[in-house]
């Protein structure tokens, strides 16, 4: 299998920031490869450089077998790139847009409309309006066409679902689903923890450091420490007591309930939540409710960041 995009200790800096820090990894042709990471954790630094907008300070980066400094100008006629926030021009319409894209790259709408077509009839009906008038799923859908208009080899999208509502979330990821099925390379960043099971492979990045890359499926298997799901009445001092529970490797928030980890990797899971709850009935926590579950991405990158997997 081919790889698309090869990156080896790829290294950058704003002023005493370090943005990146021996970032390396790979992305085989037509996977649909996700970073994973909380804003400031350098995907946008990442992608800007390999979509060849930014250079970096060490180490290299190929995309589709080019450099992306020594080959910058023969890279940007196949490479389809969607930055974070939305920058096409708000007092153009969305038919402006795309043309104005089209023409960039010596193409024309009509020319591409097969390609771009499962995406740009959703928003078609509003060709005239101006694209500052959009709701935030259709200048989604709008920046996604002009990213395609010219047939990119390569898709990078820099966190597109960044403020959009979930219905339009899992609208866009759909259409990714698609254009990856039809075998487009696409690498995207997020920070949205659901949108990870999308993916092939996902890398998950903190610090301009990548943690751990694998299969969604397979990065609970990588969690190391028995998990419990914890609820009961007073929140806070329930969490302050699971922290100074003598086996405690972590404990912390996790939507409705608490995540606790046990130090003890190889004991049975089951009776450790016994054993908690027995311990949180002495400690004043009559009502409390204690199960055993296993880990997703987030508990895996919670445990990352702390050093606990």
């Amino acid at each position: 299998m081919t790889n698309d995009v090869v990156v080896r200790g790829l290294e950058r800096s704003f002023d005493d920031a370090r943005a990146l820090a021996g970032v390396s990894f790979e992305v085989a042709a037509g996977e649909l490869f996700g970073f994973i990471g909380p804003d400031g954790a350098g995907k946008t630094t990442l992608f800007r450089i390999l979509a060849t907008l930014m250079t970096p300070d060490a180490g290299t980066a190929k995309v589709l077998g080019y450099d992306v400094v020594e080959d910058m100008w023969e890279l940007r006629r196949r490479v389809g790139y969607m930055p974070g926030r939305f920058s096409l021009y708000p007092d153009l319409s969305v038919l402006e847009n795309l043309s104005f894209f089209a023409a960039v790259f010596g193409t024309t709408v009509s020319e591409q409309y097969d390609r771009i077509a499962p995406i740009y009839r959703q928003i078609e009906p509003f060709a005239d309006r101006r694209a500052g008038a959009l709701s935030g799923g259709m200048k989604q859908k709008l920046a996604l066409s002009c990213a395609l208009v010219h047939e990119p080899e390569i898709l990078f999208l820099d966190e597109p679902t960044t403020g959009v509502d979930a219905v339009s979330r899992r609208e866009f990821w759909d259409l990714l689903q698609s254009l990856r099925d039809g075998g487009l390379t696409i690498v995207v960043s997020t920070p949205y923890m659901d949108e990870a099971d999308r993916c092939d492979r996902v890398a998950l990045i903190d610090g301009g450091r990548i943690l751990r890359i694998a299969a969604p499926s397979e990065l609970g298997r990588t969690y190391g420490r028995p998990l419990l799901a914890v609820r009961g009445r007073d929140r806070y001092r329930l969490l302050r007591t699971l922290r100074d529970m003598p086996h405690a490797a972590s404990a912390y928030p996790f939507g409705e309930t608490l995540h606790y980890t046990d130090e003890r990797a190889g004991a049975e899971v089951g009776e450790l939540a016994v054993e908690l709850r027995d311990a949180l009935v002495e400690a004043g926590f009559p009502d409390a409710e204690v199960r055993p579950i296993d880990p997703d991405i987030e508990d895996v990158f919670m445990a990352l960041m702390g050093g606990a997997a």
